[in-house]
């Protein structure tokens, strides 16, 4: 089978990081890239950060992967580049993100005690919060926006992050800011009651502030992290402080439509265009793409443990060595024919140490 994947470029060092993952990518399943414009570039060429055209092409795909957008080039616009992404994650139906990020091995801003045990998954809400409620605006002399949440979006990123929580270590912690906020007052409680439909699953709630202490100052003690649009945003990014690096982690947004997988990375400019760009999330998104957008987790798996085998040879610089971007992406497709023909359970239990 050829999958039909649309693939967004991105900005800044969006095209070499999205190169390195199709790379991998054609080197595990057929598929047939349909490319389209979106973020900066696309309002340089369309002026609209998601041209119908584009939204045409991802909506007709099995899934998109995409690279990061945006940059100052385009911050003080009448749009700005971001604004594309949001658009397609709701044009695509898109209501819920994965983000895994876990200890590499790799130097980190953390005690080494403190950030081996770290292995955790934010699910995030895309489909509520303050992000998408309506009004918002800007006056003179100030701006405001509203944080709307519903029981429906409420229920079925619980639902998401329990039925994770299983394969996992069984335990969710959900965040909010109940003591202050009504939204938060309904989250917490619809939560707790869809808790219980997963007895096998533990159920803990932690206001933000607290949390974004706690998974500094014990990050070992979290599995899945269950959190609205805002707070899963924001925490999200500072997990990257278990693997090292920003430039590791992938995520992947699901929903009713074909799903998107990107690096949580931002466009990085400063180096677009220098080779030196760390392609770890993209080509890990690509892992993401093959569980959830294909149906290949053996082959995912592959892929997280040839990466895994990759960073004990090559580093970008951001993350301590001196590799280009194609010169770590030339050591994943070295490593990768041996890992998909290894057992399953050793590369089962290769990715589950995925210490480097």
């Amino acid at each position: 089978m050829t999958w039909r994947i649309a693939v967004l470029r991105g900005d800044g060092i969006g095209p070499e990081v999205t190169e390195a993952a199709l790379r991998v990518l054609g080197a595990c399943v057929a598929f047939q890239e349909r490319p389209g414009l979106a973020g900066g570039a696309a309002i340089d060429a369309e002026g609209s950060p998601l041209p119908n055209e584009t939204l045409g092409t991802c909506l007709s795909s099995d899934a998109v992967l995409a690279g990061a957008v945006g940059g100052p080039k385009w911050e003080n616009g009448p749009v700005r580049a971001e604004q594309g992404i949001l658009r397609l994650r709701r044009k695509l139906g898109l209501w819920g993100s994965l983000r895994p990020a876990k200890y590499l091995g790799l130097p980190t801003p953390l005690r080494e005690d403190l950030a081996r045990d770290a292995d955790v998954l934010v699910v995030r809400d895309l489909s509520g919060g303050v992000y998408f409620g309506e009004p918002r605006g800007t006056t003179e002399v100030g701006a405001f926006n509203t944080w709307r949440q519903s029981e429906e979006q409420t229920i079925r990123i619980a639902r998401t992050a329990f039925r994770a929580a299983r394969s996992r270590r069984k335990k969710v912690t959900s965040v909010d800011k109940a003591d202050v906020l009504e939204a938060c007052r309904l989250w917490r409680r619809v939560v707790t009651n869809v808790g219980k439909e997963f007895p096998d699953v533990q159920l803990e709630h932690r206001h933000v502030d607290a949390m974004a202490f706690e998974l500094l100052a014990s990050p070992g003690r979290f599995d899945v992290i269950l959190a609205e649009n805002l707070f899963g945003d924001i925490l999200s990014d500072e997990v990257a402080a278990f693997a090292g690096s920003i430039g590791l982690l992938p995520s992947a947004s699901l929903g009713d439509g074909p799903p998107l997988f990107q690096p949580v990375h931002g466009s990085a400019p400063s180096i677009a265009g220098k080779g030196i760009a760390n392609p770890v999330g993209a080509i890990l998104s690509v892992a993401m793409l093959l569980d959830h957008g294909l149906g290949e987790p053996a082959i995912a798996r592959a892929v997280e443990g040839a990466v895994q085998a990759a960073l004990r040879e090559e580093r970008t610089p951001d993350i301590g060595g001196n590799a280009t971007t194609a010169e770590f992406t030339a050591a994943v497709l070295r490593k990768l024919p041996a890992v998909l023909a290894a057992p399953k359970a050793q590369v089962e239990a290769e990715v589950s140490a995925w210490g480097v």
